[in-house]
């Protein structure tokens, strides 16, 4: 039976493995890529997919779960730490370019909503492709950098209002704006009074008991129902879904759980934002852009000179130099993917019908030349810098506010899993002054340990969302401490997909298992199974006597071969072929001098132990002090301990002389 919907699904990720395949080799963006893949198999391309509703749904999805991520990595406690050059900056590079639109709009005759509208969209950037690019280059912590980052995330922030304010300018609310502002108000107050409640008490609450039971399956359907559930019932208050999604991440930021939940949503939220992408290049229509293309192209150059310069200028009013302004205004200068998430609201209530087709074509080309901007943007700035401006335009207005950033761990120690293992190695690293990180999926432990001063925090190592938040890139060493052979072998491969210089240290529990992680990328295995049996072999070798380094030496080769010698009986290592067991008729043993024995008051000489005996005294303990190689003249006392070596029955013998008469 021909599933329709199945087989454009088919054709949608097939034709976008070979699209995003190409991109990457190109090193576009993968956005873009998606775009173009929508394109191809739209109806104004090859058209072929059909089922293009169903495919819409599918997109819906990944909204929702786009702005749910948003919102967990965003948090409230950064809403409320938010720096001011993010707020100032933001609110300005989104202020001025809505004026800017708004103006352009009205004098080629847009109402006043549409042009409100039109500047909402081209003010928001695409944090995606800019993310990405920033971090590729290693600007993450540049002057630039900081500021894009920063005004992007107040872009992320803004555009929940944005949703908001849309019916408004449509005028599509009953009653009229005038009579449901104060219903808008009370549902805005309603929400938020829901956040915080379900932030500080029930969201918690409820991701600890499900956590509790170690299943995963249930942790992922308990968040995405928290996702869901939340986003419904905004939607059925009147509100958005993607509004209502954003407050679901919100509240999960605020739990000990959230990288978690992020980790175990981030691989369906790029699967469903792909569709989301596919469907805006479903709608674009080819024949409109190669009909227009002049004027596409012009409006396309003008968002992205009025972007930058907007950019810049605000840069330079915060007080960075000229050339981080300008490398800042030319990052973020593009259209967004949340331009498309707002598109979609403009369209439902009739601000964007007259000029979708401009718009989408617009955006597409600003976000494929992105990439190339951002790589040409250095040489841009110092060539602008040749032209003679004024000193201090070059070096900053004025001091530009400090940016404190959060301490982060450098040259850290990992610990995955806080069992036996993985508390002493947490002690010893505490002990020796190391910094270290625990990673742990019992809340138990977490809620107990935290209460301690323990650097801990709940994830599932397998994900590569929750090993970054431990800083795996900075990390020096990771300890893999976990019953689970699988997950080892899945944190194994995360850990140096995410990073080569870490030296990664496993337990695991069997011999078998050692190969299989050293070929993921393990520095070091380390099999309970043998370990075990290497100390009892070095209590055993102790016993007979053999000298220490020569001990310390097998157990080096031991490790060094793997563990060889215990896995194959008949073969002989030629540290151990070696040994010469040269004392298999000789004890050595404790005996005390008891009082009124025959040796108090005695020495060797008198005694002639070794003569008359046949057992050597090798040591004296008396009181807290030993005396190795005791001299022949000094007298014993009693309750000194004797350690004496000899014949088994020569040491029976001579425990007459120890005891009393």
């Amino acid at each position: 039976m021909e599933i329709p919907l199945l087989t454009d699904i088919v054709i949608i990720f097939g034709l976008a493995v070979a699209v995003l395949l190409l991109f990457h080799l190109l090193r576009l963006p993968s956005v873009v890529g998606l775009l173009i893949t929508g394109i191809l198999t739209g109806p104004y391309g090859f058209g072929l997919v059909g089922a293009i509703h169903e495919v819409e749904v599918l997109a819906e999805i990944g909204v929702i779960l786009l702005l749910f991520t948003i919102g967990i990595e965003f948090s409230l406690k950064k809403l409320i730490e938010i720096r001011k050059q993010v707020v100032v900056g933001g609110t300005l590079q989104v202020g001025l370019t809505i004026l800017a639109v708004f103006v352009v709009a009205r004098q080629i005759g847009l109402s006043s909503p549409e042009a409100i509208f039109y500047g909402f969209l081209i003010s928001l950037s695409s944090t995606a492709i800019v993310l990405r690019m920033i971090q590729e280059r290693a600007e993450v912590d540049t002057p630039h950098g900081r500021t894009g980052l920063g005004i992007l995330l107040f872009q992320d922030v803004i555009i929940v209002p944005m949703i908001l304010i849309t019916p408004m300018l449509a005028g599509s609310l009953p009653g009229g704006i005038d009579s449901n502002i104060f219903v808008i108000a009370a549902k805005g107050l309603a929400i938020i009074s829901l956040v915080l409640i379900a932030a500080k008490w029930l969201i918690p609450w409820l991701l600890h008991q499900v956590a509790r039971t170690h299943s995963k399956e249930l942790f992922l359907l308990s968040v995405v129902a928290i996702c869901l559930a939340i986003a419904w019932l905004t939607s059925y208050a009147g509100l958005s879904l993607a509004l209502g999604a954003f407050i679901a991440g919100l509240i999960i930021s605020e739990s000990e759980y959230s990288h978690q939940a992020l980790g175990n949503i981030l691989p369906f939220r790029d699967v469903f934002t792909s569709f989301f992408f596919v469907s805006i290049g479903m709608l674009l229509d080819t024949g409109f852009l190669i009909n227009n293309i002049v004027i596409i192209l012009i409006v396309s150059v003008g968002v992205l000179i009025v972007k930058a310069l907007i950019v810049s200028s605000a840069s330079i009013l915060l007080g960075f130099s000229l050339r981080s302004g300008i490398l800042a205004g030319l990052s973020i200068c593009q259209v967004g993917e949340f331009s498309f998430i707002l598109s979609r609201t403009g369209l439902e209530y009739g601000l964007l019908a007259d000029h979708y087709q401009l718009f989408l074509a617009v955006a597409i080309l600003t976000m494929a030349a992105t990439p190339f901007i951002i790589s040409l943007a250095p040489r841009f700035a110092d060539f602008i810098l040749q032209i003679p401006v004024p000193v201090k335009l070059k070096t900053g207005l004025w001091p530009g506010p400090e940016i404190k950033s959060h301490k982060k761990l450098k040259q850290h120690l990992v610990i995955i899993g806080f069992g036996l293992n993985g508390r002493n190695v947490a002690r010893a690293a505490k002990m020796t002054g190391i910094p270290y990180m625990i990673i742990e999926m019992s809340p138990d432990t977490i809620k107990k340990e935290r209460e301690k001063g323990e650097p801990i925090f709940y994830g599932d190592a397998i994900h590569e969302e929750v090993l970054r938040h431990a800083g795996i890139k900075d990390a020096t060493v990771v300890v893999v401490a976990i019953n689970d052979p699988t997950a080892t072998r899945g944190i194994i491969e995360n850990v140096r997909r995410l990073t080569r210089k870490a030296h990664v240290i496993v337990r695991t529990r069997y011999l078998t298992e050692m190969q299989a992680l050293y070929d993921l990328g393990a520095n070091e295995v380390i099999p309970e199974e043998f370990e075990t049996s290497v100390e009892i072999f070095s209590r055993v070798l102790a016993k007979y006597l053999i000298p220490r380094d020569e001990i310390d030496k097998l157990v080096i080769q031991l490790r060094s071969d793997g563990y060889e010698m215990f896995r194959n009986l008949s073969r002989k290592s030629p540290g151990f072929s070696s040994l010469d067991f040269h004392l298999p008729d000789v004890e050595v043993s404790s005996m005390r001098i008891e009082e009124g024995s025959p040796m108090v008051g005695k020495s060797l000489v008198e005694l002639e132990l070794r003569k008359k005996h046949g057992v050597t005294v090798l040591a004296v303990r008396r009181d807290s002090q030993t005396f190795h190689n005791p001299e022949v003249d000094v007298p014993f006392f009693a309750d000194d301990i004797l350690y004496v070596m000899g014949a088994p029955e020569k040491l029976a013998e001579s425990t007459k002389l120890f005891s009393k008469r």
